[in-house]
């Protein structure tokens, strides 16, 4: 498992054996920081006509990673699987009771409250994609761009819980949660790791992602009122009539 020793305090937290484990798989990190890149960018651009390219471009990666997400975690290796981090009700307010009273149970992987803004995000990662998608392509009226806008600030919000979630987790059990998501690796008993990184699908995540990209930055998609074909042919209109 290539586990290696714990400290005496994150010994503590997660109980006597207990080691640096992998826990997180590559699929999955690469998952969490493109996202993170994508719904950042697309959130920035948003209002900037002249970054619409981004824009789409961003939110389309953002789709395609929520398919996949969903995919791997019906597949995956064990911590990335829904079957084993998204629990009931009582298990979740089982886990805020004994939070607030400082004494939480160590979950090698997602713990019951983590998992609700995990799927919250999944589910308003697609409310926002197919609404942006829908606006962009004229599908519907204003009110699907005021709701693709209502959406999104609503991701938003449900990201700042996350991450004041991640900050207290890592407080409270005295382990970096940022930090797990980028080595993989966190504190726990050596028989809940994972045996497999799967580099080879993460490396084909990021090819798949960057020649997305690069086909959308050479043959960039067109609408027939106000896409990139358009907006070229109404500037050579205006030069002309200046001359």
């Amino acid at each position: 498992m290539n586990a290696t020793s714990a400290t005496p305090a994150e010994r503590d937290r997660a109980g006597p054996g207990s080691a640096r484990i992998l826990v997180w798989d590559v699929p999955v990190r690469v998952f969490h920081w493109l996202i993170v890149l994508c719904f950042a960018g697309a959130y920035l651009t948003a209002e900037r006509e002249s970054w619409r390219l981004v824009h789409v471009t961003l939110g389309y990666t953002m789709a395609g990673l929520v398919v996949f997400r969903l995919l791997w975690g019906v597949m995956g290796t064990r911590h990335a699987r829904f079957s084993n981090f998204v629990r009931g009700p009582r298990a979740v307010m089982d886990y805020v009771r004994s939070m607030l009273r400082g004494r939480t149970r160590h979950y090698a992987g997602h713990n019951p409250a983590g998992a609700i803004a995990i799927v919250a995000l999944l589910g308003l990662a697609l409310a926002v994609t197919a609404s942006g998608w829908a606006t962009y392509e004229d599908v519907a009226g204003e009110w699907l761009e005021e709701f693709h806008e209502a959406a999104a600030n609503i991701m938003l919000g449900v990201v700042g819980v996350h991450i004041a979630g991640v900050l207290l987790g890592s407080w409270l059990h005295r382990d970096n949660l940022i930090g797990a998501m980028i080595t993989g690796r966190k504190t726990g008993r050596p028989e809940d790791g994972v045996g497999r990184a799967w580099r080879s699908v993460g490396i084909l995540m990021l090819v798949a992602v960057l020649g997305f990209w690069w086909t959308q930055w050479n043959s960039p998609p067109t609408r027939a009122d106000n896409g990139p074909a358009a907006v070229s042919g109404k500037a050579a209109g205006q030069a002309q009539d200046d001359d």
